[in-house]
Formats: C-alpha cells, structure tokens, sequence
C-alpha cells in the first residue's frame, strides 16, 4: 500500500469502520484486528460470499459457535523459541482447542448451507486428541489437575498431610502458651509457620526467629519443636514444584508439535470471527451485502453514509451511480453533503473489498476498484513545507499516475485553493485526463465551467445535492443529472451574516451568475414540485390497491354466499327428486300388482307432480343461472388438473381438481364437488392457460407409486356379516377406483376367518377394480388386513 492508498484510508475514516467490526468480534482481533482489503476480483468475491453465509446463519438464529476465544499467538511464538508455556497459557491452548473442534462440527454439519466458511474455516480433526491430552492436565481454571500424573497427586498428599499435621500442632501451642502470645493466630513468615511472641517473653518460647513486627513488640517464632515438620513441609513443596515443572515441560513438547495446526486453527478461528462481525454489523446498521460487478462501477440504491449511521444520526438516503471512464461531479451548497456523498462511494468500494455490508437497499452492485484513491480536507503540510495548494498538487501528481480503469477517484473541491478562473480550468483538464484513462472519477466543485463540461460531454455527468429555499437550508437530497449552485449567499444568510454585507455581495455578482443561480432555484422548486406530485401518485396508487383488494374480497363474499344459497336450493330440489322417485316406483309396482283405476290414478298424480317439480327446477335453474360466459370446444385429452371449465350440467364455471379417470373429471364449483363427463365440459374464452408442472407419470390415471395406508383408503368390516361385509367392500372398492388409488385396505379381522374367506372370494371374482390381493405385512396391519391392489 502507497502513500496516497494510506491517505485515502485516513480521509475516508476507515478506522472508525474497521473499530466498528472489531467491537463487534469476540476474540483477539476486538483489540488488534487490521481490517484486511481484497487484492483481487476473486478474493473480493469469497470475501461477500463468506460474509453472506455467517449473515445468513444470524437470520436462522444458528450463530458461529465463537464465545470465549482466546489469543495464543504469543504462547505459539514462546514454543516455536524452545519456551516453556505456564498453566494459564496451557489452558488457553485448551480453550482455542475446544473452540476450535467446536467450530469444525458446526461447519461440518452445514457443509452444504455454508460451503465458503466450510473451505476456509478447515480444521485438523487431529487436534481433538491433543485437546483430550491436555484436559486430562488442566483444568478450566488454569491449574494442573492431579491427574497430570501419579507422582503430583502423591505429593500434593504428602504436603497437605503435613500442612495439617503442623497446623493442628500450633493450634495446641497457641491454647497452651496464649500468655506469652500477642495473639491467638499463627502465620508464615518464609514460608515457615511461626507464632506470633511478645518481645519480653520470647526467652520463654523455644524455637527460631523469622522476623519481629514494625514496632518490635511482637516476634515472630517457629516453634523448636516444629522446624524438623517445616523442614520436610520445605522439601515436600520443593519436590512438588519440580515435579509440575516437569509436567508443564512435557506438555509444553507435547503441543510444539502441533505449534503448525494450532496457528492454522487460530487463523480459521479468526477468520470466522471477523465474517460473524461482518454479518452483525449488517445487521446492526439494516445493511446488505451488494452485488459485486464484473464492471468497474458503482450502483447505490438509497445509499446511507454508514459512519453516520453508526453515529445514530437520521441520515437522507441517496441513489449513486458512477462507472469506470466516467465522471460525477457533485455541486450544490456547502454543508449540503457533497462531501458525504463523495465519501460514501469511497467507503462503498472499500467496504466491498473487505467483504462488508454497506448501509444500502437491495440490488445495489458495486466493482472491484484497487486503488481508491481520494483527496478529502486540507492537504497542508508544514513538515514538508507544502502549502494547501502546492499539498493539492502534489495529491493529482499521484493519483494520475496511477489513474486506471480500476481505480475510483475522489476529488473533493477540485483545484479549489488558488484563482478562481485558473482552478477551474486546471480541474476541467484533470478531470478529462483521468476520464479519459478509464478511471472512474466522483468530483465535487464549485465551478461554472466544471458543471458545464460535465452537461457537454456524455461520459461526464451532473449531480446536485438540494437547496430548501423557503426554509433556506439544504435537504442533503441528490439529484442525478442536474447543476447544483453553491447558494453561498444563502447560506451566508443563514448562518447570521448581516444582511446589508449579504445585500451588497449580491449587488455584485456578474449578471451571469445571477442568471444562473435563478435558473438552478427554478430547476429546484420543479424538482420539488415534481417530487411531490410523484409522492402523490403512489399514495393515490396505494389507496386504489387498498380499494382494489378491499373490492376483491367483497366480490369473493359475495361469490360463497351464492354457492351457499345455490346449495340450499339445489338441496331441497333434490329431497323433492328422491320423493318423487319413491313415488313413481311405488306406482311402478303398484301397475305391475294389480293395473286397477286407482294405481293410474296415482300414478298420473305422480307424474303431473313430477311435471309440476320440473318446472318448478327450471325456473330456479333459470332465477339462479349465472350470466352468459363465451366458451370454446375443449378437447377431452387436454384436460388437465388445475383447469378452469365451464360444465354444462351445472350451468357455471368450475375447476377441475381430480382426474381424467375413464372419461370423467371431478369438479369444484363453490362449496359443490362432483364427477362429470369430460364431454361435458368446454372452455372458456380468453381464459389464461393455467402454470402446470410437467406430469411425473403418464396415462390416463397417474398413480402414487406405493400405497400409504390412510383413513381414507382403509374400509373395516370387523362385526358385519359376510353379505352385508362383501356389498360394503364393492361399494368401497368402486369409491378407490374413482378416486384412482393405488391400493386399498380392508380390515377384517382374525377370528375364524370366515369374513376374511368371503372377502378373497369376492376379490378373486372382481376383474372390475380388482387388479390383485394379498395379506397386509406387519407394518401394514397383519394378517388381520387385506391389501387390494387397484386397477
């Protein structure tokens, strides 16, 4: 990275972005992450990729498995000098190691969900035994564990045995001699237990002096009779230190050898934490992860500045577009976000180079640009003896010199700190330079002549940021395609100038300037007059949609309440059918019995009752029949599910929801389903073709390819007899067939068999539906279960 790439970072503030990430990791790099930029295309586009997977794990609440990592490089760097790691270092080697194989397994279970993280996340699973090795050594808190080995835990006895065997002795002394005591405790002084004495009867007291109070008046004893225990106590606590500095050192060589999978699996570790920060920090901010293009270009829908918006600040989103060998050049009034706009472009190529979200709404896309190049703020350098503009200068000196059509340029104030007239020319010049080198150049400028090059040329494009003038201050809106006027007197109005110095500055500005500002305040009040002329339109838009559905949902009411009514009524139509069906039987029978005067009689009271219905059923048909619908002749072989028909029996338009089956389909008409005669069906005129998926089987019955026993399918005839048993299973049967299922299940029970008898007796006759039986498996039902197998 150059000198001019570091300044970029420094103008655009991308340490405040990269803290922003690390406040969000949970490990080493929440202290010392250096924010790493992509150097190419592809590694740009696994860095998203990456990103986008742990963004997507946050969404289904599945986070990377990362609290509690800890840092060891420092301890990996000590084993790589022949060092020896204490407990708590050993200890965090332990952590990194669970952290780690818990990691692997998470990655490893969603292999397909989060390939990315998966490839470069890669783990050694080998490090699970060093894991075991060093658990069964230290412990969660930092110590070694007795079971470290034999040797320890045997010393660690013989020490503790001996600490008490001292202490429980003391304690005798103190009770025994408390007269010539200062008081009633003991202490260690050099690691020997010694009893507090006071001076002017330590003659009295035997032993060795470790030491006397601040004052003298208390001397600090070790009784005679205990200095042969506190010697062994010495030795003891010596052997025992020796003996876990042996164990510490055999651990230490144990996971030298693994110093090389380690670093990887800290690396790894590492990595996931950063692109889990990413993913927070995209949901912290309402981000996305933009498109990254193959062009050199940026496209920012509703583009937010995402340091301000870390800041807390309500910030007016923008749309920005700008491609390589094209030219932006931003105008408007100071303090108006010009700057911000630049800036925001800088840090959108940046930020998509590190694989991070940028506060944008979707389908924004942005290219790979290397270097991002930019000159922000004042550019004076006492230390180098460079002025404002002498600093300026030197800043264009460099960034021409590497202006390509991977690089995105940021000018702010171009050319700004020195005459007027000259500046404006120098920035026309550089600007058509770097355009005509590839680069794709973002300027903001307060000259005339910039604005006008840039609405001559077709690779150099307009940008204004807003004015208010009736509340005179910027609206920090951008819009595309238009001059904005730098409003300097407003402004100066606005922050508490006098206004005679405002008057008189007015008086004399150049009737062209005057004429340009008035026509920029003109093409910004049509703008706003247009903005909020299209803010009506939606809301107009929107309450007609709101109608609209509203309208919809009344007409579908209104449709279910017909079907009921029409349902009632056909109901009753038909109890009157049936009646006057038993009735004409009956007479029927009656002729056939004994052909007497009052069976005719009753008879052509039937039939002039049945005459009466009929016309009575015709003048409902008629009352309740639907308006016209234009049909066309349908072909019964394109009859498909899903089908929107007209049926000629029942006068309406119905979808067909099951079959063709032998020539019939099965309709749905509001609350009535029934089978009809696919010849009497036709289609109806402009009617759009239903989406249809491509059939999984062909023929005239399409077929599940294994049975499923349901409650559906199932028929138990358990307690019936064997007439009425077999009547109910042809009945059963002709259903299945109609409804063509695959299989059919009859339950009858064990017993003696008899009704099962019966059954496959009536099952061997069958050639109608019946394409073969057997007995059910045990799955199935058993042997008290026949399966039928459909034609």
């Amino acid at each position: 990275m150059n000198e001019a790439e570091r300044k970029t970072l420094i103008d655009l503030e991308w340490d405040q972005v990269a803290q922003a990430v690390a406040d969000r990791c949970y490990g080493p790099l929440r202290e010392n992450l250096a924010l790493p930029l992509a150097a190419s295309f592809e590694e740009t586009s696994r860095a998203l990729a990456e990103s986008k997977e742990a963004w997507g794990l946050l969404l289904r609440q599945e986070p990377l498995p990362l609290e509690g990592l800890c840092d060891i490089a420092s301890s990996l760097r000590h084993l790589e000098r022949e060092g020896v790691l204490d407990a708590s270092a050993l200890r965090d080697v332990r952590i990194t190691l669970r952290a780690a194989s818990s990691l692997r397994r998470f990655l490893g279970q969603r292999k397909a969900a989060v390939p990315f993280l998966h490839r470069v996340c890669a783990i050694d699973p080998t490090l699970d035994s060093l894991d075991e090795e060093l658990s069964l050594s230290i412990g969660d808190d930092g110590t070694i564990l007795d079971s470290a080995s034999g040797e320890l835990a045997h010393l660690r006895e013989e020490v503790a045995n001996l600490r008490t065997r001292i202490i429980r002795r003391l304690e005798d002394i103190v009770q025994k001699r408390s007269a010539i005591l200062q008081d009633s405790f003991y202490t260690i002084r050099e690691g020997r237990y010694v009893l507090p004495v006071r001076a002017d009867a330590h003659e009295r007291f035997h032993g060795i002096v470790h030491g006397s109070s601040a004052s003298g008046a208390t001397i600090f004893v070790e009784p005679r009779e205990l200095v042969e225990r506190g010697n062994r106590l010495k030795m003891a606590h010596a052997e025992l230190e020796r003996e876990e500095r042996r164990i510490l050192a055999a651990l230490s060589d144990l996971v030298r050898q693994y110093v090389a999978q380690l670093a990887a699996a800290a690396d790894a570790l590492d990595h996931a934490d950063l692109r889990n920060a990413s993913a927070r920090l995209a949901i912290d901010l309402k981000a996305s992860f933009v498109e990254l293009c193959e062009e050199p270009q940026i496209s920012l829908r509703e583009a937010r500045h995402p340091l301000l918006v870390m800041r807390g600040i309500e910030v007016v989103p923008n749309d920005l577009e700008l491609g390589g060998g094209e030219a932006l050049v931003i105008s408007g009034p100071n303090a108006g976000g010009k700057t911000v706009a630049l800036k925001m472009l800088g840090l959108a190529a940046l930020m998509t180079r590190a694989g991070l979200p940028v506060p944008a709404e979707e389908g924004s896309g942005c290219g790979f640009f290397s270097p991002v190049l930019a000159t922000v703020g004042d550019e004076q350098s006492l230390a180098r003896n460079l002025s404002t503009f002498s600093a300026h200068l030197v800043t264009l000196q460099s960034v021409l010199a590497q202006a390509d059509e991977r690089v995105l340029v940021l000018l702010d104030e171009l050319a700004g700190a020195t005459d007027p007239e000259a500046g404006a020319t120098l920035a026309c010049s550089v600007v058509k330079t770097l355009v005509e080198r590839r680069a794709a150049v973002a300027v903001t400028t307060h000259y005339e002549a910039l604005k006008a090059l840039a609405a001559e040329r077709e690779d150099m494009h307009n940008a204004a940021v807003g004015f208010d003038f009736e509340r005179m201050e910027p609206t920090f809106r951008m819009t595309m395609g238009v001059p904005g006027s730098s409003n300097a007197l407003q402004v100066a109005r606005r922050y508490g100038l006098p206004a005679e110095v405002i008057d008189d500055a007015r008086a004399m500005l150049s009737e062209h300037s005057r004429s340009f500002e008035m026509l920029v305040a003109k093409l910004e009040t049509a703008t706003k007059a247009a903005e909020q002329e299209q803010a009506a339109l939606q809301s107009e838009r929107a309450e007609v949609a709101d109608q609209r559905a509203k309208l919809d949902i009344r007409r579908r009411e209104l449709q279910t309440r017909d079907a009921r009514q029409l349902g009632a009524e056909a109901q009753r139509l038909v109890d009157q059918v049936k009646e006057l069906r038993q009735r004409l039987e009956q007479a029927k029978k009656a002729l056939r019995e004994r052909p007497e005067a009052d069976s005719l009689a009753e008879a052509n009271a039937a039939l002039g009752d049945g005459g009466a219905l009929l016309g009575d059923i015709d003048a409902h048909r008629r009352a309740l029949e639907p308006k016209p619908v234009e049909t066309t002749a349908l072909e019964p072989e394109a009859v498909r599910i899903g089908d929107r028909v007209w049926v000629e029996r029942l006068r309406s338009v119905a979808d067909v929801i099951e079959g063709p089956v032998r020539g019939r389909v099965r309709v749905s008409a509001g609350m009535m389903k029934l089978w009809v005669d696919v010849t009497d069906l036709r289609g109806l005129k402009d009617a759009p073709a239903p989406a249809r998926r491509a059939p999984k089987l062909s023929g005239a019955r399409p077929k599940r390819a294994r049975g499923v026993r349901t409650a559906d399918n199932t028929l138990d005839v358990r307690g019936l007899r064997a007439d009425d048993a077999v009547a109910l299973a042809e009945a059963f049967l002709d259903r299945m067939y109609g409804a063509a299922e695959p299989a059919a299940y009859i339950v009858h029970g064990v017993g003696s068999g008899a009704l099962r008898d019966a059954l496959h007796a009536h099952l061997s006759r069958d050639d109608t539906y019946v394409e073969g039986f057997r007995a059910a498996e045990r799955e199935e039902g058993g042997p008290a279960v026949t399966v039928v197998s459909i034609k």
